[in-house]
């Protein structure tokens, strides 16, 4: 049994105060000058703590409070309110929502599991991933718990085209060399943003981190030129494929991708012949017809298939017929049961990208068919990013991410993917799984909403107008 994966974490102070949630207002007309003020009585003495921030004119009280509401309960004139931060509000997107954004902010600062103390306050069915359950009924075997080492449990899985079977001659050798497989540790690949107030230190930083949990970063020749080299086999480079030169591939690297389009299989061909260790990966997007791409492309020897969710769409392109699936999770599950269907699903690896926010969508996309998912908005998030989109406009970053140094960048990245590790081995712990590899497309460990829906109410037809119910 291979030595046990260990993400080792530490705490690692932001740089800017983070937006707190909510916020502090305390009249003082009317005060009555009490003796012993709520003020004085708080538990935290946050309000002794209290400054005030010169860089965005804010009172540090907003981020010190710990929201136990003595002050706001105990002062007699009502003068203390608690109110939502508008800041906060604005940060983020539809997706990437100002509470999941202060999830990643606290893993990447503390490296731990978030844990809200009073339950889960919020729907249990949803969109997406949200409409995924997963089998929990092994959470109650003490057992069951990788983080603490009472049980091994493994998260590694293994990119590549595996063979089916072995041959061997009669004294018990392999008539034919191995397959080439690389193994990383846990299903979460690094992926550099589309955007971002990023620079040289950035890359090194995420490179660094990529190198020490054991995963690697997808990255463009042109950010892999400014690494040194030994972070090479760490990397994935995006290779042209207009003016594609096999030669040209950086030594030490493992795996290149490159983007499906006219002339693809001259590349891979290419690339094959030159380097018969080094994996390709070939990218495709999530739309219509997706699944006839990804057999053409298992067939003709294609180790990877990334599979990538547009997330710059509109809501409109998104819920179009010719842009696909409404979700990442029914575009997985619709490539994974096409190479299933056509018994080739072992013959290749499936990556999916995009739709993924928090820790809890990497086993649920793993349930879906996917072998890994890169991780890509999540390493501007973990470097206190707010998603706001300035530096796309040429504004000046309100965290100067660019600023920040190479050792605190992969020592954020490495809290994040830390917590979310543990996270994974909560799951599994409590499904009564124990390699991730098992994890791929095990739907009888889950359930979904969708098909719960019609088996219960798909008898019953449908509802329209000048019906009348009895």
């Amino acid at each position: 049994m291979p030595e046990k994966y260990v993400i080792h974490t530490h705490p690692v102070p932001n740089r800017f105060k983070p937006i707190a949630r909510s916020g502090v207002i305390a009249w003082e007309e009317g005060c009555l000058r009490c003796a012993v003020c709520v003020k004085e009585k708080c538990v935290y003495d946050v309000y002794y703590k209290r400054g005030l921030d010169a860089r965005y004119m804010t009172d540090s009280i907003d981020n010190l409070c710990m929201n136990c509401y003595r002050c706001v309960q105990g002062c007699p004139k009502e003068l203390i309110q608690k109110s939502v931060n508008p800041e906060f509000t604005a940060m983020g997107d539809s997706f990437f929502t100002p509470a999941i954004i202060a999830r990643l902010w606290y893993q990447a600062e503390t490296g731990k599991i978030p844990v809200s103390g009073a339950g889960y306050p919020g729907p249990f069915c949803g969109p997406g991933f949200d409409s995924i359950w997963t089998d929990m009924s092994e959470i109650v075997r003490p057992t069951r718990d990788g983080i603490h080492g009472r049980e091994y449990i493994s998260t590694s899985v293994d990119l590549g085209r595996p063979s089916d079977f072995l041959l061997l001659d009669d004294a018990g050798n392999m008539v034919e060399e191995p397959p080439v497989l690389v193994d990383i540790p846990m299903p979460i690949l690094l992926k550099v943003p589309p955007f971002g107030n990023i620079n040289h230190t950035t890359f090194l930083g995420w490179a660094t981190a990529a190198m020490k949990l054991g995963t690697m970063l997808a990255c463009s020749l042109e950010q892999l030129s400014v690494l040194p080299r030994e972070l090479h086999p760490w990397l994935i480079p995006l290779l042209d494929m207009d003016s594609l030169n096999p030669e040209s591939i950086p030594k030490g690297v493992r795996i290149v991708e490159l983007v499906k389009n006219d002339g693809w299989e001259d590349n891979l061909a290419k690339i094959k012949s030159t380097f018969s260790d080094l994996l390709v990966c070939i990218r495709i997007p999530m739309k219509q017809g997706m699944e006839k791409e990804a057999l053409i492309l298992a067939n003709a020897g294609a180790d990877i298939i990334h599979l990538q969710r547009e997330e710059a769409l509109t809501a409109d392109e998104k819920a179009s017929e010719e842009f696909g699936p409404r979700h990442v999770k029914e575009g997985i599950r619709s490539v994974h049961m096409a190479l299933v269907d056509a018994n080739i699903r072992n013959n290749v690896t499936l990556i999916a990208s995009g739709g993924f926010a928090m820790a809890e969508h990497v086993p649920k996309a793993l349930l879906c068919g996917a072998d890994a998912v890169f991780s890509e908005f999540q390493l501007l998030i973990a470097l206190q990013c707010r998603m706001c989109r300035r530096c796309v406009s040429g504004l000046s970053c309100p965290v100067d991410i660019g600023g920040a140094s190479a050792k605190w960048v992969t020592a954020r990245v490495i809290n994040l993917f830390g917590a979310w590790h543990n996270q994974l081995l909560e799951v599994m712990g409590a499904m009564g799984i124990r390699e991730a590899r098992r994890l791929r497309g095990e739907v009888g460990r889950a359930m979904f909403y969708e098909d719960l829906d019609e088996a219960t109410f798909g008898s019953l037809g449908s509802v329209g107008e000048g019906f009348e119910l009895e």
